[in-house]
């Protein structure tokens, strides 16, 4: 970590130094996470917008908040000398793109690594970098489906992808910051740096321990719809009201189902037991039928605060104004777009959102100058167009 400190930024990482090559997905994902807690990121956007995801810079893409933009001509070699410079001088580098395209620019591994021997390198993909579908091309709902993840979540009937939460932001972002931090913890010690090989292929599995655990032990059934957690248990899953909305029942212990069946008014000496799973569509029936009587709110109102293990199930629109979110101030508004807080929390050096998304090039003198350019170096890579704003 560089001893300089960046005064105006708070978290935790106030300190570490990192560039990021723009991506889309999970590597700005773990960039926002280290950015809000303080680690000061640059983000190397291409000189000439690539046109993916959201429009870069826009207000809605939230999930390049809390850093400042450069854009540099990457196809220049001008450029490349720029990014480099920046590399020397930074903790990390975050390669957001397949196999092979760093390499092809001169901003591999190798090339920076001998340019700043203590850097750590992490690269973001969905195979990893190596391996017969390295080089495929995906999205987040095949990398799940080599896991065994995707075949575990759905109805009976099909699989149904969970958003692309497990392999993007779970399996890939996630794990991605967490491993820059533990390569960061040991270069620490040893002085060097070292290449942070992240498939989100591998995260997806890594998230499924548990549930390999379940199955090696014949507890999880390889179908779905089977199992405790999969929809098919009668007290774990979200049922419809009256109302057309839906709450969130968790009941799986002993002592909580107990408090679930007082709640709903069920006598559980006319119900089967609650383990028996031969009788767990008919229990999950009368379960069903009885949470129908009353609207979600209706429920909120029986149910929220107990150990029942109950929530409503909020839309996008209502979770902002929920009591414990709001008591939590799990959101926050930033130039107007109400947007999830930074986490985890931390009682001495808290993280904020330091800025909103920055326009691609938004801040390249600034950015440059700081990092050791002279003005007349910067003035003359903005004449040749090596650097600017897209």
């Amino acid at each position: 970590m560089s001893n300089s400190l960046d005064n105006s930024r708070s978290g935790p990482l106030v300190g570490l130094k990192c560039i990021e090559l723009a991506g889309i997905g999970p590597a700005p994902f773990a960039a926002m996470l280290l950015a809000d807690l303080g680690a000061d990121i640059i983000r190397v956007d291409r000189r000439v917008d690539s046109g993916l995801g959201v429009p870069r810079g826009s207000e809605f893409d939230l999930m390049n908040r809390s850093r400042r933009s450069i854009a540099v001509d990457l196809k220049s070699s001008e450029g490349t000398e720029v990014v480099m410079k920046l590399i020397g001088k930074a903790d990390v580098l975050i390669d957001p793109f397949r196999p092979g395209v760093t390499e092809k620019l001169g901003l591999g591994p190798d090339d920076a690594l001998a340019c700043n021997p203590r850097l750590i390198y992490a690269r973001m993909t969905g195979f990893g970098n190596f391996g017969p579908l390295s080089h495929a091309a995906g999205h987040d709902i095949n990398y799940i489906a080599l896991t065994g993840a995707l075949h575990a979540i759905g109805p009976k009937e099909n699989p149904v992808p969970p958003l692309n939460m497990i392999g993007d932001y779970g399996g890939g972002g996630m794990y991605l910051a967490f491993g820059i931090m533990a390569a960061s913890y040991e270069a620490q010690k040893s002085g060097l740096g070292q290449v942070v090989d992240v498939g989100m292929v591998d995260g997806a599995l890594s998230l499924m321990t548990p549930i390999y655990g379940l199955s090696a032990s014949g507890y999880w059934n390889d179908e779905r719809e089977k199992n405790i957690l999969d929809g098919a248990a009668p007290f774990y899953g979200a049922f419809k009201t009256s109302d057309e909305k839906f709450i969130s029942i968790g009941s799986i212990e002993e002592k909580f189902y107990k408090i679930l069946l007082e709640k709903l008014g069920l006598d559980p000496k006319l119900l089967p037991p609650q383990m028996d799973r031969s009788q767990w569509p008919t229990l999950k029936e009368k379960i069903s039928e009885k949470i129908q009587t009353k609207t979600r709110d209706e429920w909120v109102s029986i149910m929220e605060g107990t150990d029942v293990c109950f929530a409503p199930v909020l839309s996008l629109d209502e979770a902002p104004s929920h009591p414990h979110n709001l008591a939590r101030e799990n959101f926050v508004k930033v130039s107007g777009i109400t947007q999830p807080a930074p986490a985890p929390r931390f009682s001495r050096t808290p993280g904020r959102v330091h800025a909103p998304p920055a326009k691609p090039g938004e801040h390249t003198e600034e950015v440059l100058e700081e990092w050791g350019f002279d003005k007349e170096e910067i003035s003359s890579l903005k004449e040749e167009a090596v650097v600017g704003r897209s």
